[in-house]
């Protein structure tokens, strides 16, 4: 899964001018942050043009670092990549250039070029990238359709946690359990038949019990949103799909929220 992403800027995100940003490049971000990719700036653009215009057309936040100024991105990739502890299999780089595509082959990550800028289409395909856009739009569509990860089930782990609105309800422990989906980083014929490369689900048990112990809530729907970041944090996972269900009302089998949480 791509969950770390490189772009240039002007003829990827903007016009040459930085006057507007170009079609699709807004919704792009936003698709990037809803799904929790870290998305970086690396470009030539000089820092003062950068702040300018990236402030005037609402994007700054986007990014978690910028890299501007720099004139060869081959010689910063590396560092890019170091200094934010990108894997470079989990990585992208994503431009407008035969440069960039340079750019990703020297840091060993994916070459995404869009047909957005300055290069033809007839020489950006030369340079031969992973993959070749119209512009981001379409990329976001290649993102969206990506196909999911293998999964590991875990069915209704039973719990003792403290939870309820009234405080006598929270004045003992009762009886709840999870069901869990998980999405593992690496496809299950990547692991080699070698358990330090997938998810051990054992540990994901014993790590939930230990992580609900320590807490007091009111909602089951904050205990649920607490667990599934607490697995994300822990454990090599791209998403996962969590129910947890509570026994507690009369007449009725159990209530039960959902959550889904991804990097």
């Amino acid at each position: 899964m791509l969950r770390n992403l490189i772009l240039d800027w002007s003829g990827t995100l903007a016009d040459e001018r930085g006057r507007q940003l170009l079609p699709h490049a807004l919704g792009f971000l936003q698709f990037c942050q809803g799904t929790r990719r870290r998305v970086f700036l690396l470009s030539s653009i000089k820092e003062a043009h950068f702040a300018e215009q990236s402030a005037r057309l609402g994007v700054a936040h986007f990014f978690e670092r910028t890299y501007v100024g720099v004139m060869d991105k081959r010689e910063r990739i590396m560092e890019v990549l170091a200094e934010n502890n990108l894997a470079p299999l989990e990585t992208a780089f994503i431009g407008d250039m035969v440069h960039d595509i340079e750019t990703a082959r020297h840091g060993g990550v994916m070459a995404i070029a869009t047909l957005t800028g300055f290069n033809s289409s007839e020489k950006l395909t030369r340079a031969n990238p992973d993959v070749l856009v119209r512009d981001l739009g379409e990329l976001q569509k290649l993102l969206e359709a990506a196909p999911p990860n293998d999964e590991i089930l875990v069915e209704e782990l039973e719990l003792q946690v403290r939870v309820g609105v009234p405080d006598e309800e929270r004045a003992r422990r009762q009886r709840l359990t999870v069901s869990v989906t998980l999405q593992p980083r690496n496809h299950f014929g990547d692991l080699a038949d070698d358990l330090s490369r997938t998810i051990d689900y054992a540990a994901v048990c014993e790590d939930l019990r230990q992580f609900v112990a320590e807490r007091e809530d009111k909602l089951l729907e904050t205990l649920a949103h607490a667990m599934a970041e607490f697995l994300l944090r822990r454990f090599e996972l791209a998403r996962v799909e969590l129910e947890l269900r509570k026994y507690v009302l009369p007449e009725t089998r159990c209530v039960a929220v959902r959550v889904t949480r991804e990097l």
